[in-house]
């Protein structure tokens, strides 16, 4: 096989397992699917966690999953599909970053891997095996990659940033105990 051959089957594999991935956990929170719990109920677990407000949070988390990942799958505006689907993950490694790398505890290691294999393939670009080969890369466009990351941090560091104000501002008049109280019976 030539090395050609075996960079453009590996992108495709990296898209379709990341756009599969990337897909699936946005349709758990789009329609339900997969053991998800649809918009109502993950726009009421983004209201908890500080993505307000949470219906609207949890649509568009689920397009840009959705969306980035089946866009990213069939290699068609590789770019923006990766861009989006990174965005999203960044806001997803924000909220588990209190809890350190690992996903065993909790941590962000899942929605980085993520994030940052949807962000390699927008640089990298889809291969010959893609839709966008296909159409000539009419849209993707070297130019489109800046434009797409640059659009996506700025959408990306409003929403997260307006969480952690919110989480400050909630931890705010909260005092911690200066001691811990021991009961002796």
């Amino acid at each position: 096989m030539r090395r050609d051959d075996r960079r453009d089957l590996g992108l495709l594999l990296l898209r379709l397992g990341a756009g599969g991935a990337l897909a699936a956990h946005g349709a758990q929170k789009l329609f339900g699917w997969f053991g998800g719990h649809g918009i109502e109920g993950t726009g009421q677990f983004m209201e908890s966690i500080g993505y307000v407000p949470g219906k609207a949070s949890a649509t568009a988390a689920g397009l840009a999953e959705t969306g980035g990942g089946t866009l990213l799958a069939l290699g068609l505006t590789t770019p923006a599909a990766g861009a989006a689907a990174a965005g999203a993950m960044a806001g997803a490694a924000a909220v588990h970053a209190p809890n350190g790398f690992f996903n065993q505890g909790g941590g962000y290691e899942y929605a980085a891997t993520l994030g940052l294999t949807a962000a390699g393939l927008a640089v990298t670009g889809p291969g010959r095996l893609s839709l966008d080969h296909l159409l000539g890369h009419a849209v993707n466009r070297g130019w489109m990659i800046p434009a797409a990351f640059a659009a996506t941090a700025a959408g990306t560091a409003v929403v997260v940033g307006a969480r952690a104000r919110r989480l400050r501002k909630a931890k705010e008049g909260e005092q911690e105990a200066l001691f811990e109280e021991e009961y002796m019976e």
